[in-house]
Formats: C-alpha cells, sequence, structure tokens
C-alpha cells in the first residue's frame, strides 16, 4: 500500500474517529456516575420499604 493513500486516508477519517472516541470516553464516565446512582436509589428504595 502506498503510503500516501493511508494518509490520505487518515486525513478523511482520522478527526471523525478521534471525536468519536473522545465521545465515547466523556459518555462511559457519565454512564458509570448514572450506574452508581441508579444503585444507590435502588438501595435507598429498598431499605425504606422495609
Amino acid at each position: 500500500m502506498d503510503y500516501s493513500v493511508f494518509v490520505q486516508l487518515l486525513g478523511n477519517f482520522g478527526f471523525p474517529i478521534a471525536v468519536t472516541l473522545f465521545l465515547l470516553v466523556k459518555l462511559e464516565k457519565k454512564l458509570e456516575q448514572l450506574e452508581l446512582a441508579i444503585h444507590a436509589l435502588s438501595k435507598s428504595l429498598n431499605e425504606n420499604h422495609k
């Protein structure tokens, strides 16, 4: 494979891939926080229901 083709592909698709990875990392952190909040809510509801 010619390196110029590889560089061109990286230039065309590199930025969208980088943005996607950045957003996935940020989303993962938010999902972890949401999961912890749901577990805490579930635990609180189970304690209050008894």
